[in-house]
């Protein structure tokens, strides 16, 4: 591997003390260092992971401010972990070193982080997303009321019915209502639900998870049995992405319409830096190779890259994984809580937003599109 990236590592040798075995010899030893490229990105990702301990304390203090009970089991809070941004030794490290936030407590179902101190500047929403202007020429209210959708992305009228409804109701802060204060499946209480996820999702790096990840907090945070439906069911605010063996969510107002991201934290700055680094490298060692076969040059020992392949599965990807990073990011597989069914069309004569009508599936094709 060091000779597969030279733009990140490079070699070089050191004398050593004579032995009693080559006493008239000189003996180096060789050694392996950074570059000074690869070393000024250390440097700035262990300067940025220091300064940015008390974000990521407010990202878990938030966390438990929208629970129901103040309290989260920390196997539930490893799966949210990477995309949090969080380190691989939160546990051990961030979740004891801001006693004033929160505190690390024994229960029966294992290690939880419980809320210390609530703090009222952290429960306020995330700003409604700006409507942009439509480009009329008369500046007039408009006949017919707006949904904001994707590009290409079509609704039923029924389905545009519902959303704007639930765009016409007052807003909820999910940090100051519970899920009790509202009817079981009623629209008030998934457009709280909704907003739930819309905060967690802000919270992400690249504003996105796995949809299994969240499905672990439904208890946690009061939402739906059915979570996966009521995501599909808004696709003003998210989009699930089917790509893959598990389906992804995420947030529309985080991304253009290109699929952009539009604000990228700085510690995804400094990876994508690093996989710059990473194809240069590639590119060092086929020129490389290919000087070696023009100049039919001897010395160059083509023994060290006939064992590696110049496609893009390098296996340099699982080193920026913070999941297998010491192991400490464990795969605890699903809780024992009930599974996120598909919609059952079978079932009429309800309201649209309750949880026995699905009106969103296979037949709709709206939100399953892709960007």
């Amino acid at each position: 591997m060091i000779y597969r990236y030279p733009s990140i590592f490079e070699l070089f040798r050191i004398p050593t003390p004579p032995t009693p075995f080559n006493a008239t010899k000189s003996c180096t030893q060789l050694c392996v260092r950074l570059t000074p490229a690869a070393a000024s990105l250390a440097a700035q990702e262990c300067n940025l992971k220091s300064a940015m301990s008390i974000t990521l304390a407010t990202k878990l203090q938030k966390l438990l401010m929208l629970s129901s009970h103040r309290r989260l089991l920390l196997t539930k809070l490893v799966h949210l972990a990477p995309d949090l941004g969080l380190p691989p030794n939160f546990r051990s490290r961030l979740c004891n070193d801001h006693p004033d936030k929160f505190k690390t407590v024994d229960t029966s179902y294992g290690r939880a982080l419980e809320l210390v101190s609530w703090d009222p500047h952290l429960a306020n929403p995330l700003p409604s997303p700006e409507v942009q202007s439509l480009g009329l020429i008369v500046d007039r209210p408009l006949k017919f009321k707006h949904l904001r959708l994707r590009k290409g992305l079509n609704l039923k009228r029924r389905h545009r019915d519902f959303l704007i409804k639930l765009q016409e109701l007052p807003d909820v802060c999910p940090y100051k209502t519970s899920v009790g204060e509202f009817p079981k499946e009623s629209i008030e209480a998934e457009k709280r639900a909704c907003g739930v996820v819309r905060e967690v999702l802000g919270m992400m790096v690249e504003k996105r998870t796995l949809v299994d990840h969240l499905t672990h907090f439904r208890k946690d945070f009061g939402l739906p049995n059915k979570l996966r439906g009521m995501l599909v069911r808004h696709p003003e605010l998210f989009y699930v992405s089917l790509k893959g063996e598990r389906d992804s969510v995420f947030l529309v107002e985080g991304y253009d319409d290109k699929g952009t991201l539009l604000e990228k934290d700085e510690t995804s700055v400094i990876k994508e830096q690093l996989m710059g680094l990473v194809r240069e490298g590639k590119k060092m060692r086929r020129e490389r190779r290919n000087q070696s076969i023009n100049n039919e040059v001897g010395g160059y020992d083509d023994t060290i890259d006939d064992h590696i392949d110049d496609g893009t599965k390098d296996g340099f990807d699982s080193l920026l994984d913070f999941e297998d990073i010491d192991g400490d990011y464990e795969d605890f597989g699903s809780d024992n809580e009930e599974e996120d069914d598909e919609y059952d069309l079978s079932r009429v004569g309800v309201n649209f937003w309750t949880a026995d009508a699905h009106v969103v599936n296979d037949e709709e094709k709206g939100p399953s599109e892709p960007w």
